[in-house]
């Protein structure tokens, strides 16, 4: 900064100097000196690395990319029409379609093997938040890399809100970070500018949502003053990504049967009602009496303690058994839910707590290399206020949310896999309800009310095909109230028709429950 430039209080360099947040080393606001700063930091990086690990890893053994609209993309890959079946309707959302559904349906084609290319779309799809902070990794110059860290933060605590269901912001979350780092210190020149039109072309074109993280990340830019080199190219690249956002979308519209709908659903992506979630109130209200038993066991650990020294690392530890202690007890006494279609719901918390990350995240890295040149009301002070938390209450905190995730998802998990064999089960057998349009369909309503909370209506008839031995069901398994139908007539039969390596039988089972319907 030069002599006589502002600081982001807007006042005279001599007058003010930033709040102190820390070291330039410092990766996390930090309330401990040296250690704890440390330790929180190795505790993010392990966290969001094992986290991305064991999403590739428990979401291919549990075959979790059938749940929910998986099973759809799932046959679609399976039968090798995926842009004719869906992908059509949602063409800004092309490069989740193209970087994991098309390699998946390539696969599917030249080895004639269904199950392989669902197993390819599954990896594909749940391997990119490992690829994302692998990325982020390598873009981030920040000191100390901040960026990164949260990445890892985020992909820690907040994916496992949706980790199961197949929306496109699972992809939007992963590329998200990428493009804040590379937006920031991708350096100069034209291979820079490549680079940052590249990510975020790819970004926008993830999901709609992924519009409102390309402004946030402008927003960070935008600290650095409306002038900076880094807002000016990243305001003209956004500038021109929309423009081409907006030309798919004008090009490529969706059916006037999937329009409507997609359009009702967008109006619930910001409905109040996802904040009572029940993962959500559990989460909420875990942090909270974290929260307050770390100040009371701190304050209690401070009087008790003679020679000095931080409390804050006892109090953590207290506080956090305490509270384990009290979760342990709640989940088999008193929990009876099952965080299984709110997994859609949670999307949204998922967007708006990735911005607000990178917006945290972004502001600390510019505080470190003193870049903050904007005045922002009450910034400062916010920054200042988060950094004096102590970084093992910050520790602690993220470790509780993890063992939320890590129980939740345990739970889903078991059930899911229960719900998929009572639907084999179904497909395989000799029940039969004729009265939802022919002999070879049987109602899901067969399948127990509990088990049926994993249930998706639209999909449960692929989801029958593609658990059955040989994708050879006897039976479709068909949900009687189902309103939404995601195939017309024409579409199934011409897919019936055609050369596919999934059976004839199971295509016109499928042709013939989309005739009654479109």
């Amino acid at each position: 900064m030069e002599p006589g430039s502002r600081n982001f209080n807007g006042e005279d360099r001599g007058a003010a100097e930033i709040p102190n947040l820390g070291t330039a080393h410092d990766v996390i606001p930090r309330g401990t000196a040296g250690s704890g700063t440390d330790m929180l930091r190795a505790l993010a990086v392990a966290a969001g690395i094992c986290c991305s690990v064991m999403f590739v890893v428990v979401g291919l053994r549990y075959k979790l990319q059938l749940f929910a609209d998986g099973s759809m993309f799932s046959y679609a890959i399976a039968v090798q029409d995926a842009w004719a079946f869906h992908w059509h309707n949602i063409s800004d959302r092309l490069f989740v379609y193209a970087f994991c559904h098309v390699p998946a349906e390539i696969y599917a084609k030249l080895t004639r093997d269904p199950g392989g290319g669902i197993a390819v779309y599954g990896f594909l799809f749940y391997s990119t938040q490992l690829l994302g902070i692998a990325a982020t990794y390598a873009a981030d110059r920040s000191k100390g890399r901040t960026i990164f860290s949260y990445a890892c933060i985020s992909t820690a605590c907040l994916c496992p809100l949706v980790f199961g269901f197949p929306t496109e912001m699972w992809v939007a979350h992963a590329l998200f970070w990428p493009a804040l780092a590379l937006c920031h210190y991708a350096g100069d020149g034209s291979r820079a500018t490549a680079l940052v039109f590249a990510v975020l072309l790819a970004l926008a074109l993830t999901h709609e949502g992924a519009l409102i993280l390309e402004a946030a990340i402008l927003a960070t830019l935008a600290l650095r003053g409306v002038r900076d080199a880094a807002f000016v190219r990243a305001a003209g690249v956004f500038l021109a990504v929309l423009a081409i956002w907006v030309a798919v979308k004008m090009m490529l519209p969706p059916d006037d049967y999937d329009g409507p709908m997609m359009r009702r659903a967008a109006l619930l992506v910001f409905d109040f009602a996802i904040l009572t979630r029940p993962l959500l109130l559990l989460a909420l209200g875990t942090v909270t009496s974290y929260g307050l038993a770390f100040m009371v066991a701190r304050r209690l650990r401070a009087a008790a303690t003679r020679h000095g020294g931080d409390p804050a690392f006892a109090a953590a530890i207290c506080a956090g058994a305490v509270v384990a202690t009290a979760l342990a007890v709640y989940w088999p006494r008193f929990d009876d839910t099952l965080h299984a279609d709110h997994r859609y719901d949670l999307r949204t918390v998922l967007l708006l707590g990735t911005a607000g990350l990178g917006a945290v995240a972004a502001a600390y890295a510019l505080a470190a290399d003193d870049r903050i040149h904007l005045p922002v009301p009450l910034l400062p002070r916010l920054m200042s206020a988060f950094a004096s938390v102590p970084a093992p209450a910050i520790a602690g905190a993220i470790l509780l949310v993890m063992l939320i995730h890590a129980v939740e998802t345990a739970k889903f998990v078991r059930s899911w896999t229960d719900y998929a064999d009572a639907v084999r089960d179904l497909a395989m057998g000799t029940a039969s309800d004729p009265a939802l349009g022919d002999a070879h369909f049987v109602s899901s309503e067969r399948i127990g009310a509990d088990l049926n909370r994993l249930s998706w209506f639209s999909t449960t008839p692929y989801l029958s095909v593609l658990v059955a031995p040989g994708f050879a069901p006897t039976r479709l398994v068909v949900d009687p109230t189902a309103n939404y139908f995601w195939l017309s007539c024409a579409t199934a039969t011409a897919n019936e028709e055609a050369d596919r390596a999934v059976p004839a039988a199971s295509r016109r089972l499928v042709r013939v429950h989309a005739c009654l319907h479109r």
